[in-house]
């Protein structure tokens, strides 16, 4: 199993994409966002793609086109490209994985969200876990690795054994998943890769939390966040079945 989490990352509210907010010139995984909720004292979650040249970038898309003027696939982008493109409603542009590791600098509890990879055929497999796993060589503050990609998390343990790694998780219902056969989601659902993977925490839907298996994780002692709540009200209501809360579109309440 990897390390446990930190126990700010139980005590802290976590930033979905940092503490964005266009209105106030903070787009989502921006550094104006990354400082906001450093200031605020938040826990951060963060994602991480790949350039062209497989460098670990902090984007969530695949595509640029949603937050950015630009289009097309962010792995068609060198890291100098894309450290030029500017983040609509905001200054600053596409950061890199190192840029925000140096930003933060352990002030705050920063969880990493792997974005799959595996079936884009850019990269070898591999190639973004590497690239995070150099970039967190050294790193004081407490960290911890994510993805929905299992065999990503079991890469991890490999190349930076000594980090927290968990299961990024959700119901697999509905037609994103419909794809998956009776067995592979029946799998995924009782969150069959937990143990094997060595995870010691899930970041699991939280409209899900109830769900039989997440719930055997918290009788083992395993801690459970969630994601993504946006009202108060939803997070009392996810804060029964979870220890901490991924958030936005609010102020989740600091403890005292």
């Amino acid at each position: 199993m990897s390390p446990a989490l930190p126990g700010d990352f139980l005590r802290l509210p976590v930033t979905h994409r940092a503490l964005h907010d266009l209105t106030d010139g903070r787009p989502e995984n921006s550094v104006e966002a990354i400082l906001a909720a450093v200031e605020a004292g938040y826990g951060i979650e963060i994602d991480l793609q790949l350039s062209a040249d497989g460098k670990a970038m902090v984007f969530h898309d695949y595509e640029l086109d949603r937050v950015t003027a630009e289009t097309g696939p962010v792995d068609a982008r060198s890291e100098a490209q894309l450290k030029a493109i500017p983040l609509t409603g905001g200054t600053a542009t596409i950061p890199t994985f190192a840029e925000i590791l140096a930003l933060v600098a352990g002030r705050v509890p920063l969880l990493v969200e792997l974005k799959d990879q595996d079936k884009r055929g850019t990269h070898p497999s591999g190639t973004l876990e590497a690239q995070a796993a150099a970039a967190v060589a050294g790193y004081e503050g407490p960290l911890a690795f994510m993805s929905f990609n299992p065999e990503m998390v079991a890469r991890m343990a490999e190349l930076a054994h000594d980090v927290p790694r968990g299961l990024t998780t959700c119901s697999y219902e509905g037609e994103h998943f419909a794809h998956l056969s009776p067995e592979a989601k029946a799998h995924l659902q009782a969150l069959g890769d937990f143990d094997r993977t060595g995870s010691s925490f899930i970041s699991h839907e939280w409209k899900d939390l109830a769900r039989d298996s997440v719930q055997a994780l918290r009788t083992r002692g395993l801690p459970v966040l969630c994601w993504t709540l946006r009202s108060p009200e939803d997070e009392a209501r996810a804060r029964a079945l979870a220890e901490n809360v991924t958030f936005e579109g609010y102020l989740s309440a600091l403890p005292a």
